[in-house]
């Protein structure tokens, strides 16, 4: 006790918010929130002031009406969730350790093909790594690579189960007969294991038919189509190769497939470029008039130069504003109980509600790989058929050296820009691949938009703070979200 009365305490590393007129804390070493009491409050706002002696802290809550006992406890708790640190305590940085080398893979995302019929103009595979205009690579991926790509998946995915298969291409439909034939034997394997298999897909629904959709919808095929919004949105982008816009032939597949699909949510994912940031116009367009129930937004922040799609600051701002109109409606329905539409907001949520502390941005390299139309492995899908992010192959299995620098230098802890800041749990220094196109380093932490992150973060932990305060039960519908989705 002698040495506690001589400590000299100073705030701990934390995020400050309030909502609906309670206090939170966002504690980054904890990935943890906590709402405060006046007596947490009492201690932080003396702590803040500068270092406060253990003992003056005590005499300070006894004044207020705390027995010497309970403002012991108090401060005890308060040191064990790093609100307070000891002043002759220095922090340990970041650990890194070395990834594990049998870390259990959970899904693959097969490119099953590179092509695609149309021309996007902001098409990330024609972008740093050229993909697409590589020569004396497979175009379409074999039925033997995507059966041998299913049975390294369920080798390697020791402990699970269950596993998953994402396809996505170029334009993933070209190559659906492989997809119907992967399905059916990823079924019949696994079963053979005692396990099951989920599958989810990408496309820009040009080439959607009822036949199709009804193989999607009977075999509960979660899929994401990559639409920009109205017409006019839609086709200054997103355009075949004559130049043609692709709206007119996509609408009528898209009602098509959100009435017959019923055995999953049927999602949008939008990519926000110069000239088209409006994101509640985009939204109602995509949820009312199309029907999609969920449609979750994209910025691209990265481009090469000579570009003129990426987003500037003044874009980005729009692209905030856009969000913030649009969460503050997904909260009016969060507090009447019901689901909205915006997965920006739920995605990020179910990572609060979960405590999601993350060590690395996303699972490239860990639970998750891409494989190439020939075979290759790569970190994810935006890596494939890039000949210096080659992982090993389906038939040899993973490098585990490259893996291991892969995973080392993209850890958060590697990352000297994130030590310091509160949102690194959610981010971890953000996607791989922008940052290999932006820095040339697949271990940088993306800094261009580390402000847009954090401004984001804050707004989302005030949905947080005021849902737990005006309707907590509602948040237990994210208790299980996280991992839904690929």
């Amino acid at each position: 006790m002698t040495v506690l009365l001589d400590h000299r305490y100073r705030a701990g590393e934390m995020h400050r918010f309030d909502a609906s007129g309670a206090d939170f804390v966002y504690l980054p070493a904890a990935g943890a929130m906590f709402a405060f009491d006046e007596a947490i409050v009492a201690v932080l706002t003396l702590v803040e002031q500068g270092t406060v002696v253990h003992s003056d802290l005590v005499k300070a809550l006894t004044a207020d009406g705390m027995s010497a006992v309970d403002a012991e406890g108090l401060l005890r708790e308060m040191r064990m969730v790093r609100l307070l640190e000891a002043e002759n305590i220095v922090a340990q940085p970041a650990i890194v350790d070395a990834p594990p080398a049998d870390y259990p893979l959970q899904a693959l995302v097969l490119n099953v093909t590179n092509q695609c019929n149309l021309a996007c103009t902001y098409c990330y595979e024609f972008g740093a790594d050229k993909i697409s205009t590589q020569t004396g690579k497979p175009k379409y991926m074999t039925p033997e690579t995507a059966r041998t790509a299913v049975d390294f998946l369920l080798d390697s995915a020791k402990g699970r189960k269950a596993v998953h298969v994402t396809f996505f291409g170029g334009e993933t439909l070209m190559n659906f007969r492989l997809l119907k034939d992967t399905v059916e034997y990823a079924n019949a394997r696994a079963a053979e294991t005692g396990r099951r298999c989920t599958y989810s897909l990408t496309t820009n629904a040009t080439l959607l038919t009822d036949p199709i959709i009804d193989f999607l919808n009977d075999n509960a095929v979660g899929v994401t189509v990559s639409i920009d919004g109205p017409k006019d949105m839609q086709d200054s982008r997103r355009i075949y190769k004559s130049g043609k816009g692709s709206y007119d032939v996509i609408e009528p597949r898209l009602k098509s497939l959100i009435a017959r699909h019923k055995t999953r949510a049927v999602t949008a994912r939008v990519t926000l470029t110069a000239g088209n940031t409006d994101v509640v116009g985009i939204y109602r367009h995509l949820k009312d008039v199309i029907g999609f129930h969920e449609i979750g937004f994209a910025p691209v922040t990265t481009t090469d130069d000579g570009h003129d799609f990426g987003l500037n600051g003044d874009g980005m701002s729009d692209v905030l504003q856009g969000f913030h109109d649009l969460s503050e409606e997904w909260l009016q329905y969060a507090l009447r109980g019901q689901m909205h539409g915006f997965s920006n907001v739920s995605e990020t949520l179910s990572e609060l509600v979960s405590g999601t502390n993350k060590s690395h941005p996303c699972g490239a390299g860990l639970g998750l790989l891409g494989v190439s139309p020939g075979g290759d492995l790569a970190p994810c899908h935006r890596f494939t058929d890039a000949d210096e992010h080659v992982m090993g192959h389906i038939d040899t299995g993973i490098d585990q050296e490259k893996r291991t620098d892969f995973l080392t230098r993209g850890h958060v802890g590697s990352k000297y820009e994130c030590t310091s800041c509160w949102a690194r749990p959610l981010c971890a220094g953000g996607c791989h691949h922008e940052a290999f196109v932006r820095y040339n380093d697949t271990g940088h932490a993306n800094l261009h938009y580390c402000d847009w992150i954090r401004q984001w973060t804050d707004r989302v932990l005030s949905i947080y703070g005021t849902i737990a305060v005006r309707n907590p039960e509602f948040l237990d519908r994210f208790a299980d979200r996280k991992g839904m989705s690929s």
